[in-house]
């Protein structure tokens, strides 16, 4: 089994900007992001991003990790709603989905599950944008893992790291 995760932060370390990463987003990341998930069997996010982002269509199954029971994204026929914690979560979507599942998730859950070191490989997209909101340690996040390769498009710089 293989578990992935996604995230793009701007040059200051910012993962939104005004409530949204589409706003620490870059042409070159959305290209790369829409790409990089029709690879996997599920994908799994958290209540706000799914309130927040676009998740009205996904190409496989989304699982949203919420205390609600009604779903924020009632459009999407893929969809599941579960009160689990994320490594519950991540466990049963691997049972019930497939072997590889892409977390896109807000920082909490994936620091949590890095935490817990149930994360495979990691994507990583720093784009030049400033002044967003929730600052992370991207470099700190890196630093966790044996590989890191590194290349740019666009003025976007790409990570990929895994073990």
């Amino acid at each position: 089994m293989s578990t992935s995760a996604s995230l793009v932060v701007g040059a200051d370390g910012s993962t939104v900007k005004n409530r949204s990463s589409r706003g620490v987003s870059s042409p070159a990341d959305r290209q790369a992001f829409l790409a990089r998930r029709r690879d996997f069997d599920a994908i799994i996010i958290g209540g706000n991003t799914a309130r927040n982002e676009s998740y009205g269509r996904t190409p496989c199954s989304l699982v949203i990790i919420s205390h609600s029971d009604i779903s924020p994204v009632p459009e999407n026929k893929l969809a599941h709603l579960w009160n689990l914690t994320p490594a519950a979560a991540l466990k049963r979507a691997h049972k019930e989905f497939g072997e590889r599942v892409l977390i896109e998730a807000g920082v909490a859950i994936i620091n949590e599950l890095l935490a817990d070191n149930l994360i495979d490989e990691f994507f990583l997209s720093v784009t030049p944008v400033q002044d967003g909101e929730i600052l992370i340690d991207w470099q700190g996040i890196l630093a966790g893992f044996l590989h890191v390769e590194k290349h740019e498009i666009d003025g976007t710089l790409f990570f990929y790291a895994h073990n």
